[in-house]
């Protein structure tokens, strides 16, 4: 058992952690004549930077190169054979699979949906897409350890089941828009494809993602260094901390209209935490920014009815703060 919790620990560490990357980076530095508050935020910016793309280009080509194997058609069948509460726990399984943005995940939720099926399924996957993947599993273990990742991933899971069967519950189909709902549904065969053709495909996704997540990347990881090394830790557990019974709340109010992706918010996160805020506060914060941009409301709201989209907002947003709340109650028993 101590040599299972040894290699587990220099995984954790040494591995995801790349615990001797900042170790270099702060020598480097030291070395250059760099000192105080500027040492500490640029190794922390620097660290943060490579680390993250590091295990964002391995993570991203991986779940890719899998979801080669998934074309919208294939997907579709899948999803198609299976009934009830079934369906939507297929669907949310098959989200953490794609690594999309909340606003990406919109055209594959209105593919879905035109293709007929049911209205409750194709939200489990809208939920479950840009809130949890493989990508924030990695990541999240990373900083908050194993333990959190899971019960974080699981969590994620459960909203996206609760909150698709309620939607389908409520009968809530009839506030699609028309144009959705009537759109023809093209079957397109899927050419078969060699393991060249796969490869090719997981680089293109990893170009193609790298660049649209950079920017978000260096302004979490620049937003993360500032926290880190310039705010006060009293101004943050003041704020964000245990003492504060609004601070899930008020997280997942102020996280809801950004736009940022889970790779974005990471560096933030772990600053957060290190300044002494609560980690379901935290954990609030990420899962309200990756799910519930406002640009994704306002390309949503395009196909759906006022409705539909103030139930799905509330559903994810209570989803998000109990969520919150249970990581905050059980936050000394897991980190």
């Amino acid at each position: 058992m101590e040599t299972l919790s040894s290699i587990w620990f220099f995984i954790q560490n040494q591995i995801l952690s790349m615990k001797w990357l900042n170790e270099i980076i702060g020598k480097a530095l030291q070395n250059l004549g760099i000192s105080g508050i500027l040492h500490g935020a640029l190794q922390f910016f620097i660290y943060d930077t490579i680390k993250i793309f590091i295990l964002l280009s391995i993570l991203i080509f991986t779940i890719s190169y899998i979801q080669s194997y998934f074309p919208p058609e294939r997907t579709k069948r899948i999803l198609g054979g299976f009934k009830g509460i079934w369906a939507n726990i297929v669907s949310a399984l098959l989200g953490t699979v794609t690594p999309f943005c909340s606003c990406s995940s919109i055209p594959i939720f209105m593919g879905f949906t035109s293709a007929g099926l049911p209205i409750g399924v194709t939200f489990s996957f809208l939920i479950s897409s840009p809130m949890v993947d493989l990508g924030s599993l990695v990541l999240l273990m990373s900083i908050f350890g194993a333990k959190v990742a899971v019960i974080y991933v699981i969590l994620g899971l459960v909203i996206a089941v609760i909150g698709g069967t309620l939607l389908q519950k409520l009968k809530m189909d009839r506030y699609v828009e028309d144009f959705i709902k009537n759109a023809p549904n093209i079957e397109i065969k899927s050419e078969t494809l060699t393991r060249k053709d796969r490869v090719k495909y997981a680089k293109e996704q990893l170009i193609n993602t790298i660049k649209k997540v950079a920017p978000y990347i260096f302004i979490g990881v620049g937003i993360g260094a500032l926290i880190h090394n310039v705010v006060p830790q009293s101004c943050v557990e003041s704020i964000l901390g245990d003492n504060n019974p609004f601070a899930v709340i008020l997280a997942t109010i102020v996280g809801v209209p950004m736009y940022a992706d889970i790779f974005g918010t990471i560096p933030v996160a772990e600053s957060l935490l290190f300044k002494g805020a609560g980690l379901g506060t935290i954990l609030s914060f990420m899962m309200a920014v990756t799910t519930l941009s406002l640009p994704s409301m306002i390309m949503l709201k395009k196909a759906v009815k006022p409705k539909l989209l103030v139930t799905f907002i509330a559903i994810c947003i209570i989803g998000i703060i109990i969520v919150g709340y249970f990581f905050n109650a059980i936050q000394y028993f897991i980190i």
